[in-house]
């Protein structure tokens, strides 16, 4: 009797630990940076912005921005949790005002560093809390054949409790709809953490590192937007390896 193999679903637990001769065409890479480039870039784009460019550093960041009107872009980024100078504060509550109809150039420690890390892979979604039931919705549809890995950020170099529970909360939402994947140890441990705090999304973020970063610089108000589970429905995608992430439910305020 034949042995069918099923696709896996393995979660890597920072950025640092990704092998890039793994992440190749015939996977499905998932990025969480839920504290916070992933959020933002989902918000983003459910404000109708055009376009958002993760970039590797500020240095990237003006380069890519040369080759727009500067009517046409805003540049975003913070290095090691401090906005980086001239730059615009990167957080969703900040952006979000001033999205729509822009190309938002986002530059970040970790979170568009993992999503340029894993660029070769066959796709590559941006998720987070707010948007992970709209992305593992995709996920299951359209990639049910496909081994996924889903990568957690971390923060600056070291691992992070709220990636981690976004990747299983994305896990739990995939399987409710497709059971079609093999998972690993790692993957079946973020999945029990999730189900074993699934109420406690806030007191996870704000207990996590960056998120008692984020409460002593006063910024309550983005950790519990970051905390609110499948919110909105845009999936970021990146594009092709051209540094942009595009979203197809993108709402235009």
């Amino acid at each position: 009797m034949m042995t069918v193999t099923r696709p896996k679903l393995h979660v890597i637990l920072q950025k640092e630990a990704i092998v890039p001769e793994l992440i190749d065409k015939d996977k499905v890479a998932v990025v969480f940076d839920v504290l916070l480039a992933t959020t933002t870039i989902a918000t983003l784009l459910h404000h109708g912005a055009k376009e958002v460019i993760p970039v590797m550093n500020g240095e990237e960041a003006l380069r890519v921005a040369g080759s727009f009107e500067k009517t046409t872009v805003i540049i975003a980024g913070e290095s090691e949790g401090l906005t980086i100078e001239g730059f615009v504060d990167p957080l969703p509550s900040k952006l979000k005002q001033v999205a729509k109809g822009k190309t938002i150039i986002l530059s970040t420690t970790n979170g568009t560093v993992a999503i340029r890390h894993v660029a070769n892979a066959k796709k590559v979604f941006a998720a987070s809390l707010i948007n992970g039931q709209a992305v593992a919705q995709k996920v299951a549809i359209e990639h049910v054949d496909d081994s996924v890995i889903l990568i957690c950020a971390g923060t600056m170099k070291q691992f992070s409790l709220e990636d981690f529970y976004g990747a299983g909360y994305f896990i739990d939402e995939l399987l409710q709809q497709n059971e079609s994947w093999d998972l690993t140890d790692s993957a079946k441990a973020a999945l029990y953490f999730y189900r074993g705090n699934k109420e406690n999304s806030v007191s996870i973020l704000k207990t996590s590192l960056t998120g008692q970063m984020l409460m002593q610089a006063h910024l309550e108000e983005d950790i519990l937007y970051s905390a609110s589970r499948g919110m909105i429905e845009v999936v970021p995608e990146f594009d092709n390896g051209n540094m942009i992430v595009k979203g197809d439910k993108a709402i235009d305020y």
